[in-house]
């Protein structure tokens, strides 16, 4: 199933910089690694404030067919489509997931810049998503082929 994720608020803001000048974090799309990690349905996202993955709790734990931090989500690109005022930021689907051992369980996947730290945007389930390992059950996020995310300029 492709998807399409929810920003965080200040994603727009971190693109360029920060909200101050004394702000050293921001997403570089292009040059930075960006991935997807899991949370399980303990982590509650909070728009209008979470900002870095490093600031979060209840990341899936390491072991059982995942590794903390999550998966890369390789060769992103940002294009700008003139005319219709499109900017579409994509990147490959991250590896998929195969659980071993007791597997594990989440809800939410979170995208975040892994070089600054800063958080771009995150997928809700609704429920948790339980990964069996006796049963080697695999999650692979497919993101939608409209990209990631898109932007528009009025």
């Amino acid at each position: 199933m492709a998807v399409t994720i929810v920003l965080y608020g200040k994603t727009p803001i971190n693109m360029q910089g920060g909200e101050t000048g004394a702000e050293t974090k921001k997403i570089d799309w292009i040059s930075d690694t960006i991935k997807a990690a899991l949370f399980t349905a303990s982590y509650t996202p909070a728009q209008d404030t979470d900002e870095l993955y490093s600031g979060l709790a209840n990341e899936v734990a390491n072991g059982n067919g995942y590794t903390t931090g999550g998966n890369t989500c390789a060769n992103p690109t940002a294009v700008y489509t003139a005319g219709t005022n499109l900017g579409t930021f994509d990147a490959d689907n991250p590896a998929t997931w195969t659980a071993s051992g007791a597997g594990f369980a989440f809800r939410y996947v979170v995208i975040y810049d892994s070089t600054t730290d800063v958080l771009v945007g995150y997928l809700d389930y609704g429920s948790t998503v339980t990964l069996s390992g006796t049963n080697a059950d695999t999650f692979a996020l497919t993101f939608d082929t409209a990209g990631v995310f898109t932007t528009t300029v009025p």
